[in-house]
């Protein structure tokens, strides 16, 4: 069992536990939170949760700072689903049981071949903004409950300030635990991922911090890939391999080919998308109608649609529309984060997609359950606080605040990712999705990273592998297995 003995730490908790199969190692486990400051003056608290191995050589050991996106998101979701020596139970196709939902220790925690330490942006978990009168004692605000107005909580609520509170904290938390001479290495999810590409220069250039290696899970790397339109060509074509994915999954699909695997059909989807879809999505009217009706007759056959939908459509076909239609006759409705999932169509009758997703909204409650457990029962947190998984309210109002001419903002990672790279020639980088993300698609990194100029050598710092399941992709049983091979690989 796990060690009881509890130190309070302030408003925080360190304790030593172990993995309770076997005691692959002692680890000590604390949560609590880091002061950031502006115009030294103390601005807001970032919570985090830190484990740490029980070991001579503690003060060379990697350590990982990990976050998710959102933005909005809390670090729960990695935290408590990929790398954290404690997960919640889900089925083997990370669906959720019955409750009461349970933890269960993780063989594949990252703490085998790295510390961690999992951040809570400001305004996400435990994380808070300080009002005016907590920033006058150090030492007071240190013990008081955070509440913050409207203004206070925009500040941090930014693309640039996110990325500098972010640094501040590793810095400060290296400082604080003397753990300068240890290889860092940073990863985030979704958003988090376009956070990491975005880092990797940031850390490095201004806050001089070296990194050993990045890790981006399911990342959003360029914006414009993320909003698609009648006049642009590329998020379409990014998203089409993963719909030709789904619908081969459920049996829509009539291009899958006797014996072909769905990693080979979903090459050939992707080389259809490039040499095929694209001129014509591009040139629309430019080209006869005969070969239009061809290749919107093709795609329909990949992504398991009638051809008179997909040409009436122009060939783009909405993700809402996907998602909503593939299965209507069962009456189900596929998921957006993973499409292989599905949840029973609460409104058959309806055109419009309102449902709840089989990722987003179905797995909540078990990441709350486990992330209360695991803070308060298991770690021993002693906080009156509500931990906020998923602020929609921070995502709303979330502010790019690009200083350029609005003609000249491209808003993406990428740029970022290749100047860390080349700022740092001897930093891995590791890229990775799941092959059923309709939001953020497998084949947009494929694409992008091939655009990346890199030369011989810089390729060989570059990992590119994606798994069976959706955004969360670790939460499936067998793909957690491989990305945790495939990552102490990487680490050593």
């Amino acid at each position: 069992m796990e060690s009881e003995e509890t130190t309070k730490t302030g408003k925080g908790a360190l304790k030593l536990l172990a993995t309770k199969k076997g005691s692959r190692f002692d680890y000590q486990a604390e949560a609590n939170w880091i002061l950031l400051h502006k115009d030294d003056k103390p601005q807001a608290e970032m919570f985090y949760v830190r484990y740490t191995v029980v070991t001579e050589e503690e003060k060379t050991r990697p350590v990982t700072f990990i976050f998710n996106g959102g933005p909005g998101a809390s670090s729960v979701y990695l935290h408590l689903g990929a790398a954290g020596p404690r997960r919640v139970e889900l089925t083997a196709q990370g669906q959720p049981w019955a409750s009461p939902y349970k933890l269960t220790d993780n063989e594949e925690t990252w703490l085998e071949f790295s510390d961690l330490v999992f951040i809570d942006p400001v305004g996400t978990g435990f994380s808070r903004m300080l009002d005016e009168k907590q920033v006058k004692d150090k030492k007071e605000e240190d013990e008081k409950t955070v509440n913050c107005d409207k203004r206070e909580k925009d500040e941090y609520w930014k693309l640039n300030r996110d990325l500098e509170s972010v640094s501040e904290f590793i810095r400060k938390f290296l400082s604080k635990y003397s753990r300068w001479e240890c290889p860092v290495y940073i990863a985030g999810e979704s958003y988090g991922g376009f956070r990491v590409g975005k880092l990797v220069k940031m850390l490095q250039q201004d806050y001089g911090i070296g990194l050993a290696g990045a890790v981006l899970i399911s990342p959003a790397l360029e914006f414009k890939q993320l909003n698609s339109s009648d006049y642009d060509v590329l998020p379409w074509i990014d998203s089409f391999p993963a719909m030709a994915a789904a619908a081969a999954h459920h049996g829509k699909s009539c291009r899958i080919k006797e014996g072909e695997s769905l990693e080979q059909f979903q090459l050939r989807a992707a080389e259809f998308a490039l040499n095929e879809l694209l001129p014509v999505l591009a040139g629309g009217d430019l080209f006869p109608e005969s070969k239009r009706a061809r290749v919107y007759n093709k795609a329909a056959d990949f992504i398991g649609l009638p051809g008179k939908t997909v040409a009436a459509a122009n060939g783009r076909i909405s993700l809402e529309y996907f998602v909503k239609n593939l299965l209507r006759s069962d009456r189900l409705i596929l998921g957006l984060y993973d499409a292989s999932a599905v949840v029973s169509d609460p409104y058959p009758d309806r055109d419009k997609l309102d449902a709840p997703d089989p990722t987003l909204h179905q797995l909540e409650r078990v990441f709350a359950a486990g992330i209360n457990t695991r803070l308060r029962a298991e770690i021993g947190l002693d906080t009156d606080r509500d931990y906020t998984l998923l602020s929609m309210k921070v995502n709303e109002s979330w502010k790019l605040d690009a200083k350029e001419n609005f003609l000249d903002v491209q808003i993406g990672a990428v740029d970022d990712l290749r100047y860390g790279m080349s700022l740092n020639p001897e930093m891995k980088v590791f890229i990775s999705h799941g092959i059923f993300d309709l939001v953020t698609p497998a084949f947009s990194t494929d694409r992008l990273t091939a655009l990346m100029k890199l030369g011989p050598e810089q390729k060989k710092m570059l990992t590119v592998k994606h798994y069976p399941g959706g955004h969360m992709y670790y939460t499936w049983a067998e793909s957690r297995r491989a990305f945790f091979r495939d990552l102490k690989a990487f680490y050593e």
